[in-house]
């Protein structure tokens, strides 16, 4: 059974930072992809940033480029999501979510991603 279960989050000032992790299991890692995307209030979903499991790449989106760095564990089942010098307009629910054999450059793309995990709240504001 495959799940992803993400932890992190919270109320942070501007300036601030969080640290996001997600748990994957059940997955395959051959050519996974895990990503992280966010969705504002009446906003559309975007992505922020991916990774290749296997190979490491990352991606991310222009907004958080330098603020915000992905990566994996050592065992390879978590992929954290460190973000620095937040802004009000980081403000999102967080989600990460596993998708096979994407294409790194449809990586930040979320209709390619079809595992979801629950979501986690993420506010930046004084």
């Amino acid at each position: 059974q495959v799940q992803l279960v993400e932890s992190g989050g919270g109320l942070v000032q501007p300036g601030g930072s969080l640290r996001l992790s997600c748990a994957f299991s059940g997955f395959s890692v051959g050519t996974l992809t895990i990503g992280w995307f966010r969705q504002a209030p009446g906003k559309e979903r975007e992505g922020v940033s991916c990774i290749s499991i296997r190979g490491g790449s990352t991606y991310y989106a222009d907004s958080v480029r330098d603020r915000f760095t992905i990566s994996r564990s050592n065992a390879g089942n978590t992929v954290s999501l460190q973000m620095n010098s937040l802004k009000p307009e980081d403000t999102a629910v967080y989600y990460c979510a596993a998708g096979a054999g994407v294409p790194n450059y449809y990586c930040l793309d979320w209709t390619r991603f079809n595992s979801w995990g629950q979501g986690a709240q993420v506010t930046v504001s004084s």
